[in-house]
């Protein structure tokens, strides 16, 4: 496969998963889709980091951006855009390393949530982890359903973030093969 080729291919990829990286951090703002608990800073504490925002949002789709350019100009474009791909690549692993590491944290941690009277993250520092003991999960009041809420969308920005990952090292490595061997040109028939 032409290297241009793999780089539209990754770049178009990358455009989804950026922009699911961005739904989801910014639904995180909103448990139970009251904007309440934004105002009112109850809110946890790893939704701040915006990893999905800045690190999978931002940091791939600019990326993904120039990346797709550098697919665009004739079969493979040319060694110094390949080269300059190589460096966003390196960003989009980046913001996927930083988004990768808040989901992460925002799993561990678990949800910011009201037990009887006080805001607390309950399961931060919990010796069994709370994702395989839902019987636990009943402790938080408010808001309603938090736990589901934050697990699956930190579960979802931690598979988005390594999907990015992988695509933006294989961009590295693609971009660097495009850099040293070229352009791959389509000469046609060559007649002996």
């Amino acid at each position: 496969m032409c290297t241009g080729k793999c780089s539209r291919f990754i770049a178009v990829t990358l455009y989804p998963l950026a922009l699911i990286s961005i739904i989801c951090n910014i639904v995180l703002f909103f448990p139970g889709g009251d904007v309440k608990y934004a105002k009112d800073g109850h809110i946890t504490e790893e939704v701040k980091y915006m990893g999905g925002l800045v690190g999978g949002g931002l940091m791939v789709l600019l990326p993904a951006l120039y990346i797709h350019l550098t697919g665009k100009q004739g079969c493979c474009g040319n060694r110094c855009g390949m080269f300059l791909s190589i460096a966003f690549a390196a960003v989009g692993v980046a913001g996927a390393l930083y988004s990768f590491i808040v989901a992460v944290l925002g799993l561990q941690h678990g949800p910011l949530c009201k037990v009887i009277l006080f805001w607390v993250t309950p399961f931060k520092d919990s010796d069994p982890s709370y994702l395989t003991d839902n019987k636990g999960w009943g402790k938080c009041t408010e808001p309603k359903d938090i736990v589901q809420f934050n697990v699956s969308l930190f579960a979802t920005l931690l598979a988005n973030s390594s999907l990015q990952l992988v695509l933006c090292t294989v961009q590295m490595i693609n971009g660097l093969f495009g850099c040293l061997c070229g352009a791959c040109i389509d000469k046609g028939f060559v007649p002996l």
